[in-house]
């Protein structure tokens, strides 16, 4: 197997476990931040409004961290910094 492929198989496997961690963590994180917002609503239904609106921005920042992963795989998937070494 070339140097390229190598590098190629490996960037593949390492794109494939952090978009699975980059994703799932989030996505836990997302379960318990909905979880303590609805127990918050059944416990105080008067607050819903602060509820709603801070739990929308919490939802967004945790999601752009699984946005962020996205970004940096397609980087690495698409144009490897360390194919250029091999490539010289």
């Amino acid at each position: 197997m070339t140097d390229i492929a190598l590098i190629v198989l490996g960037s593949s496997v390492a794109a494939v476990i952090a978009i699975a961690i980059g994703v799932m963590i989030p996505a836990l994180a997302m379960g318990k931040a909905i979880s303590s917002a609805l127990e918050s609503l059944a416990r105080q239904p008067e607050s819903e409004s602060s509820i709603m609106r801070t739990l929308f921005i919490g939802l967004a920042m945790i999601e752009s961290l699984a946005i962020y992963c996205l970004v940096i795989i397609l980087i690495v998937l698409f144009k490897n910094p360390l194919l250029e070494y091999i490539v010289k």
